[in-house]
């Protein structure tokens, strides 16, 4: 359906793409994955409008293919009084309504042939797109995601994660032949994401989709299209095999660089001798085999295997703090409450020790982000903040903290880094290195940018950190790396995350908004909890027990233990056959 053979893109600033290639067919569910800021976006606004760019190589769509795309930055419509059904259905209601005003105008026009010709063309493209079961389809996608209650809803009084799923209802409802999403989980409770989750594998159609989650990655697709580095790889299976693939290619890589590093240093041990017996022994033949050896040398160098997408550079995240704070209480929250169109929290009551790691759970729309605000700007009389405590924030509004006409190097010197090398020094650490600081931040990808907020939260040496979404927009292997600092800070978290894997990878406990109260509950508890919601029954042994053999992988690789490393991965692929 789509054909994509050698295509280069380039901004002036950033080479993107060289000599990529991949195609889309039938029944593929895609996962289009990759660090952030390698042009994934751009790559699918080159799918959607070619003509708008100037790439070389070749793209080929079928001329017939209709594509469907649901945006990372769509915005709800805060004055529509459109139901929920009605805006699902606009396409389907607007013919519909043509077909019955023709009817109309039929019982008292003359020119009956001129309108037979309308209705009949009007009829033709109702069929077309299925319009006869147009009301029973909607209602089957509302109640697959579990949102059925919301049909009569005006649009208006959506979540920003409920229209998100309408918006896929909508698109998938159009019988796209390829249906494009980018990041369509941003900011979804798990309830909507699980809701996602049902839409994608339900439907018929070809798929392709920019995402990071790893619930989504674990349980939707049977491609993967992985761009890293200018390069792309295809790979026809699960991500979790896909992962699997990558664990083999490494061991095998780093056995072979092992024994290749080996023969090189035997070499220039051999070079080292024939140079110091032909500083005093000229003979041509003695200055002929130091050439060979030296040639056979660049070729071995130059047969190293390079993997972009094995050995990826994950970020250096590290919240530092200036002294350990004593076991005390550093947020006080008492008989808090919020409302805006109606009450969204009441007389809620919890505290944060010193060393706590806690996430706030709820529905999108409940109040999460407010409460957090006001934990930061610390001007409401129910909300205690310890004096010697030092608070950073990092907002799901990234406008909120970083101003997009700054170069991303100005934004730090804003920040209080007092020299432009210190400056230059932490940024390299979040991936940020040689010409690009000096780009402009409203220029970058919302990966970017929320790596950037991490990086201005880690300068803060701050003792209580306040994560708004911190997951959101970052590619897997950041957010592998943002669960390690989590783990290593000594201060205190307050994280609203949606994300299930860096809440429990992460987190002491968990705050559950529930009927606008908010209440503590263990992790061990949440963890049944949503396992017994969405999750088959032997599950998070399953996934514990992988996570444990990819560790004892690892600490082999490190120890160069090679055939100790190849035995666990046997046992981790009969462990992948039970997810």
């Amino acid at each position: 359906m789509i054909k994509v053979d050698n295509l280069s893109f380039s901004f002036p600033q950033k080479e993107l793409y060289t000599n990529i290639s991949f195609t889309l067919e039938e029944a593929q569910h895609c996962a289009f994955i990759g660090t952030s800021g390698n042009g994934k976006s751009t790559l699918i606004d080159i799918l959607m409008d070619p003509e708008k760019y100037l790439f070389e190589g070749k793209l080929e769509i079928d001329p017939t293919c209709k594509i469907g795309y649901v945006s990372q930055f769509s915005q709800l419509d805060n004055t529509s009084e459109t139901t929920v059904f009605e805006y699902i259905g606009e396409h389907f209601i607007k013919i519909e309504n043509e077909i019955t005003a023709i009817c109309t105008e039929m019982e008292t026009s003359s020119d009956i042939e001129s309108l037979l010709e309308k209705y009949q063309v009007a009829l033709d493209a109702f069929d077309a797109i299925g319009g006869a079961d147009y009301e029973s389809n909607i209602n089957k996608k509302l109640n697959l995601a579990n949102l059925t209650k919301l049909k009569d809803l005006k649009v208006s009084a959506l979540s920003g994660g409920e229209f998100k799923l309408i918006q896929v209802m909508k698109e998938m409802l159009s019988s796209p032949d390829v249906m494009i999403m980018d990041e369509p989980d941003v900011f979804l409770d798990f309830e909507n994401l699980n809701a996602l989750k049902n839409l994608i594998n339900s439907h018929k159609g070809i798929l392709l989709v920019v995402t990071h989650n790893r619930y989504l990655l674990n349980h939707c697709f049977n491609k993967i299209i992985h761009l890293e580095n200018k390069e792309l790889q295809e790979f026809d299976g699960r991500y979790i095999d896909y992962n699997f693939s990558l664990l083999q290619t490494k061991i095998e890589m780093q056995e072979i660089a092992v024994a290749e590093q080996e023969e090189i240093e035997r070499y220039d041990s051999v070079i080292d001798n024939l140079r110091a017996v032909a500083t005093y022994n000229s003979e041509a033949s003695r200055g002929r085999a130091l050439k060979a050896r030296v040639r056979f040398q660049e070729r071995l160098e130059a047969r190293r295997i390079k993997a972009p997408f094995v050995e990826i550079k994950q970020p250096t995240i590290s919240f530092d703090m200036e002294k350990e704070m004593e076991d005390t209480t550093v947020v006080n929250v008492s008989n808090y409450s919020v409302s805006f169109d109606e009450l969204l929290l009441d007389d809620v009551n919890f505290e944060i020790k010193s060393t706590d790691k806690v996430a706030i759970i709820g529905p999108n729309g409940t109040g999460k982000t407010t409460l957090l605000r006001d934990i930061f700007k610390n001007n409401n009389d129910s909300i205690q903040i310890n004096a010697d405590a030092k608070v950073a924030y990092l907002s799901q509004n990234q406008g909120e903290v970083l101003n997009d006409s700054n170069t991303i190097l100005e934004e730090f010197m804003d920040a209080g880094v007092k020299t432009y090398d210190e400056a230059r020094s932490h940024l390299s650490n979040y991936g940020f290195e040689g010409e690009i600081v000096n780009q402009k931040i409203g220029s970058l990808s919302g990966g970017e940018k929320n790596l950037l907020q991490l990086a201005k939260v880690a300068t803060s040496k701050a003792d209580v950190l306040l994560l708004d979404e911190p997951t959101s927009h970052l590619d897997t292997y950041t957010q592998i790396a943002l669960e390690k600092a989590i783990q290593d800070y000594k201060g205190a978290i307050i994280m609203i995350s949606h994300d299930f894997y860096s809440v429990v990878n992460g987190m002491d406990y968990v705050l559950i908004i529930d009927d606008k109260k908010i209440r503590t509950m263990r992790m061990k508890k949440f963890k049944q909890k949503i396992y017994a919601s969405h999750f088959d029954k032997n599950y998070l042994e399953n996934e514990q027990n992988k996570k444990s053999v990819e560790m004892k992988i690892e600490l082999a690789l490190k120890d160069t233990d090679f055939e100790s490393a190849k035995g666990l991965v046997d046992e981790l692929e009969e462990l992948i056959k039970l997810l």
